[in-house]
């Protein structure tokens, strides 16, 4: 009689990996991309490389604290939700003990980085902390804590310009609204398939603030961040190859917001379009780097 392989544990490295959401780079990646577009506007397109990697290694910290701060307010909430009940503390295959110690690594890893910066850059880290620890419990208590996330998410626009200049610019204030009203627009099509769990489990989300608007206003929340990213554009009179990645930009978000009018899409579909987002990022980063330069 066949009898099935024994399935050997998952070593702790790995479930760790997973903690940090590193096995799906589009969450990290997408934190990234403001911080790049702000270190090198700020710079003209052409920063000093190590505080590029400082920025880099900083989003990644910062990212990972966020994560497992979400996953220890939620470890709870989780097993009832059908795309989070394999997370590592949801499923319990991490102790809660392992979780703090894994964001006190974290926490410390991006004090260490934000050493590096400038006082004022290092005052916005210590201000974007209450953020990122309190937004898993903007959920219970928030209409639509995307919002909170999407504040969270302007710190890195705010501290990379800063770290550059030492001061914040009108342009760095417009790039701040874009990345907001842009996070906005992609987390609550991250939300969208979620819905219904959510409201069983009575927390908040923009996805079931809108309601049947959820689409539109993720439209509007696109039209926003093109507007100000245009209007960045006119303001930096950044050279002619922005304008290119721009347009390709507003194309891509306008396919979503018609697309997200359609009925009954596969829960699949929103985790494209999430993905999508970090293309067109990296393409306008692309722009905003040569049109910098030129």
């Amino acid at each position: 009689m066949l009898t099935q392989p024994e399935q050997r544990p998952e070593p702790t490295w790995l479930t760790v990996i997973r903690l940090l959401r590193w096995d799906k780079p589009e969450g990290r990646l997408i934190l990234m991309l403001p911080a790049l577009w702000a270190v090198f506007l700020a710079a003209r397109g052409t920063p000093p490389l190590l505080l590029v990697g400082v920025i880099i290694l900083g989003s990644l910290a910062t990212s990972a604290a966020g994560c497992v701060v979400n996953d220890l307010w939620d470890r709870n909430i989780d097993p009832k939700v059908q795309r989070t009940r394999n997370r590592p503390l949801a499923s319990r295959a991490l102790s809660v003990k392992t979780g703090f110690v894994v964001l006190l690594v974290s926490l410390l890893c991006a004090w260490g980085l934000a050493l590096y910066l400038n006082p004022l850059s290092f005052w916005l880290c210590v201000a974007a902390v209450p953020v990122i620890l309190l937004y898993p419990s903007a959920k219970r208590v928030f209409p639509v804590p995307q919002l909170v996330l999407s504040i969270a998410w302007g710190f890195a626009v705010l501290i990379s310009w800063s770290a550059v200049t030492g001061r914040l610019e009108f342009p760095a204030w417009l790039l701040w609204g874009a990345t907001v009203l842009w996070t906005l627009g992609f987390d609550t099509v991250y939300a969208m398939p979620d819905r219904e769990d959510d409201r069983r489990i009575g927390v908040n989300s923009s996805a079931l603030f809108f309601g049947p608007r959820t689409a539109s206003a993720i439209g509007l929340f696109y039209i926003g961040t093109a507007l100000l990213l245009a209007w960045l554009g006119l303001e930096m009179q950044l050279h002619f190859s922005f304008w290119p990645t721009w347009a390709i930009a507003v194309a891509g978000w306008t396919w979503q917001s018609i697309r997200l009018r359609q009925n009954h899409l596969p829960p699949i579909a929103y985790g494209q379009m999430f993905r999508q987002n970090v293309w067109l990022g990296f393409i306008l980063l692309a722009g905003m780097v040569t049109g910098a330069i030129f």
